[in-house]
C-alpha cells in the first residue's frame, strides 16, 4: 500500500481496484453470513451483483479513483436513492460495522480505517431518515 501524501488519493491509498473490490466483496459476503446484519440484509436483492458492483462504482470515484458510477448513472444522489428504504440507528449503524469489519478483513490500515470510518459514519448518518 502507499503511504497517504497529499497527491495520492484514497483509492491509491487502500490499493487501487483489487483492494477496494475485495472490500465491497468482503462487505457483501458478511451481510449475507451473519446475522447482525439481517436488517439491512433485507434491504437489498436476493442477488447482490448489483448491489456490489453499485457500491463498488461509487466508492471508487469517492475515494478519487475511476468515477464509475457517475459514468453510468450521474450523480449519486445518496439520500433520493434510499428514501424508499427505512433507514435509521440500527441500519446506519450495522452498515458502519459491516464495512468496519470488511476494511479490517482485507488488511486496510487502521489509521486510514479510521479515517474512513469517520467519514463514513457522517454519510452513514445523514442518510436515515426514519427516527431511531
Amino acid at each position: 500500500m502507499a503511504s497517504m501524501t497529499e497527491a495520492t488519493s484514497l483509492y491509491e491509498t487502500i490499493g487501487g481496484e483489487s483492494t477496494l473490490r475485495a472490500m465491497v466483496e468482503r462487505f457483501y459476503d458478511l451481510m449475507e453470513l451473519e446475522p447482525e446484519f439481517a436488517g439491512i440484509r433485507a434491504m437489498h436483492p436476493p442477488d447482490t451483483d448489483g448491489s456490489r458492483d453499485k457500491l463498488f462504482w461509487f466508492l471508487s470515484g469517492w475515494m478519487g479513483g475511476p468515477d464509475l458510477f457517475v459514468e453510468r448513472f450521474g450523480h449519486p444522489r445518496l439520500r433520493a436513492r434510499h428514501l424508499p428504504f427505512a433507514i435509521g440507528i440500527s441500519e446506519r449503524d450495522q452498515w458502519l460495522r459491516a464495512m468496519a469489519w470488511a476494511m479490517e478483513d482485507v488488511g486496510i490500515d487502521a489509521a486510514l480505517r479510521l479515517r474512513l470510518m469517520e467519514s463514513f459514519f457522517q454519510t452513514g448518518d445523514w442518510m436515515r431518515n426514519t427516527p431511531g
